[in-house]
């Protein structure tokens, strides 16, 4: 399900003009936590554009939520303080 909600969600914001076909295969869960009725995904794609998604379910409200992230750097932190 998770897997399926990123699809869509990426599918839905493609350029057109980038001529990319995603599938299911191209989609990947990097974690998953379920606590009691809970749940979160973290979610990626392999296509080029930096794109992360968390996918969180409220067993509670019995509601998905969709949150989709840019990366924008990484980078290393040479002084660590801790």
């Amino acid at each position: 399900m998770q897997k399926k909600i990123v699809l869509d969600y990426a599918k839905a914001h493609i350029d057109v003009t980038d001529n990319v076909q995603i599938t299911l295969d191209n989609v990947f869960i990097v974690w998953f936590c379920k606590t009691l009725q809970n749940w979160k995904a973290l979610v990626s794609t392999t296509l080029p554009d930096g794109m992360y998604y968390e996918v969180t379910y409220n067993g509670d409200k019995k509601e998905v939520y969709l949150d989709a992230y840019k990366k924008f750097e990484n980078r290393k932190i040479d002084e660590f303080p801790y």
